[in-house]
């Protein structure tokens, strides 16, 4: 899978991403915004098993955010099982050299397009941590909106936070797509 994006692609991972992936996600200020599932320090054993994850996977939903030289950070999305699987969580990171760029913006909104066009999806949503104004600001700019804080929710790096909820739905997502009519 290849999507264009302004300044690269979101693709499949690959092998070579390894010294890349470790490069970018050993940053505690991106550890800092992440479930614990994301490593601090990360290394080399973290990028294999990483790779050996998304290579295994049945249905790929998590790929590398890259430029045409490396890999640079990474989105995708976890399909729910049971009652919840009309929805699907969103995450996403992206190396700290290239914050600040709208290429978060850009990959996040190509996703969900991918995401609902590819899978029966009625909903997308995503966590931040209240912290993190940057990704808050990268969902709304998606068309996502805010649903809900759940107050002292996270333990993370020795603080509670809240984490705050924030989704899109598929009729949003379709309206968002549909051209200005002229009044």
């Amino acid at each position: 899978m290849q999507l264009s994006l302004e300044e690269g692609y979101i693709r499949d991972y690959q092998e070579t991403d390894i010294a890349a992936l470790v490069q970018y996600a050993n940053n505690r200020s991106i550890w800092k915004n992440l479930t614990d599932r994301f490593p601090h320090p990360y290394t080399d054993a973290d990028a294999q098993a990483w790779l050996e994850f998304v290579q295994q996977q049945e249905t790929p939903t998590y790929f590398a955010i890259a430029t045409e030289e490396e890999l640079i950070g990474g989105i995708g999305f976890e399909l729910q099982t049971g009652i919840h699987c009309k929805t699907a969580r969103l995450g996403y990171w992206l190396g700290e050299p290239f914050w600040g760029k709208g290429i978060v913006s850009e990959a996040v909104r190509a996703m969900t397009d991918y995401a609902f066009t590819h899978h029966d999806l009625e909903r997308i949503y995503a966590n931040v941590f209240e912290t993190n104004l940057a990704a808050v600001r990268v969902l709304e700019k998606g068309g996502f909106l805010y649903e809900a804080r759940l107050r002292k929710h996270v333990f993370k790096d020795g603080k509670i936070l809240d984490l705050l909820i924030y989704a899109i739905l598929r009729n949003e997502w379709q309206t968002k797509l549909k051209p200005s009519q002229p009044s």
